[in-house]
């Protein structure tokens, strides 16, 4: 992703996604880094002042101002603490030299003052998928120039790449629909009925997804987080699955983390050890979740495992990176539901393997946190400079 016309132009590298967050945040020269330690970002910060087509958002009634009511301004918190604030501008954005979406007048945050965790992500900036205004999504949808969804893709344990695709592509075979309803919460909500541990369904009221926000889906999220009844009898029948594992400690005192040993090092032949879980949705159709899905490597016990899944001190059911590792996620907004494919997304350009998407349709006129707070944590994913070409009607980019 780039901004233009900067001499040279401003790259910044998006590798952190949030689909809860509902603006874009860019980096600039004047950024306050509130940190002792000296922060290595992946490119040079922006510049607005070596852009002729870069233009502050002027201080409105629609816009919380700075101190001189000159400009707009913008603040976010995220649940770990971290912070982001700065002042809104608007510049042409391009999405790569590959995409054929053409370069876009785009507003977005431009920071001059960062706090917490935010600080130490090897990133430049986050890119807002949420429903917003602001989000790079919206404000495309607005022009016409895509339809209104995008897909994400993430690799699997101890696997890098990916892809992120703008617009929407033909659903492959197979891939699971759940219903999301945008007046439920600001957040992407699915509808869980019933959690499968091989093959059984745990013996819980479907109320306990449904309770608060309903059961939210954020890869922003790094672990998955349960209402306490829920966690519980999940956690009772895989430990019944796998009784003649090794229970060990987990790699942080700091956290009771709930771990096994004696599983082997070969993340293939997990599913021969722990038992497949099945995400079960109003609809009658099931996500299946292989052991990646809910599983993270002991850093320190070689061949041991933890369980990814925490309790969950809200009684909203929050999804995260976790369950969606090596799986296509479809967030179609246009038709208000979310999509699951299980493939590997390190080779999502070959397996998907279509020729093209159709074009938008004519729109009407008008860091590995454990925090159980519904607002989720940004987390950022490498991401190479490949982009999958072939999709006409959408772009999309690798991870």
């Amino acid at each position: 992703m780039h901004i233009l016309p900067s001499r040279p132009p401003f790259s910044p590298t998006f590798v952190s996604h949030s689909p809860a967050s509902s603006s874009s945040i860019v980096v600039s020269a004047r950024v306050v880094r509130l940190r002792v330690t000296l922060f290595s970002m992946q490119d040079p910060r922006f510049q607005p002042n070596l852009s002729s087509t870069y233009q502050p958002i002027k201080c409105s009634i629609n816009c919380n101002c700075d101190n001189e009511g000159v400009q707009c301004t913008y603040e976010r918190r995220y649940a770990e603490m971290s912070s982001s604030s700065g002042v809104l501008g608007e510049d042409i954005v391009s999405f790569g030299n590959e995409s054929e979406l053409v370069p876009q007048r785009a507003v977005f945050g431009c920071e001059t003052l960062e706090t917490g965790d935010l600080y130490s992500q090897r990133a430049d900036g986050i890119m807002g998928l949420g429903r917003g205004r602001l989000s790079v999504m919206d404000q495309l949808v607005d022009k016409r120039v895509i339809d209104d969804s995008f897909s994400l893709c993430y690799g699997g344990m101890g696997v890098g790449g990916g892809a992120m695709v703008l617009g929407a592509i033909p659903s492959p075979p197979g891939m699971v629909f759940t219903h999301s309803d945008p007046f439920r919460s600001p957040y992407y909500n699915i509808e869980l009925k019933e959690i499968h541990v091989a093959g059984k369904p745990l013996k819980l009221s479907p109320k306990v997804f449904d309770q608060r926000h309903g059961t939210v889906l954020d890869s922003g999220t790094t672990y998955a987080y349960l209402p306490e009844e829920a966690f519980l009898a999940f956690k009772d029948a895989l430990i019944k699955k796998i009784h003649f594992l090794k229970r060990v400690h987990g790699p942080d005192p700091s956290y009771n983390d709930i771990c096994f040993s004696g599983a082997g090092r070969d993340v293939t032949q997990l599913s021969k050890i722990f038992p497949e879980v099945d995400m079960v949705f109003n609809n009658g159709q099931k996500w299946s979740l292989s052991p990646e899905n809910y599983l993270f490597r002991h850093t320190k016990v070689s061949g041991a495992y933890c369980l990814g899944i925490f309790k969950n001190a809200d009684s909203t059911t929050l999804l995260g990176g976790i369950l969606v590792r090596n799986t296509l996620v479809t967030y179609d907004r246009e038709n208000d539901k979310i999509g699951f494919w299980k493939t590997n997304c390190s080779e999502l350009g070959k397996r998907l393997n279509y020729v093209s998407a159709p074009p938008p349709s004519r729109l009407p006129s008008d860091s590995q946190n454990r925090s159980t707070e519904i607002l989720p944590p940004v987390v950022p994913v490498d991401l190479s400079q490949n982009v999958f070409p072939g999709y006409g009607g959408s772009n999309t980019f690798g991870l």
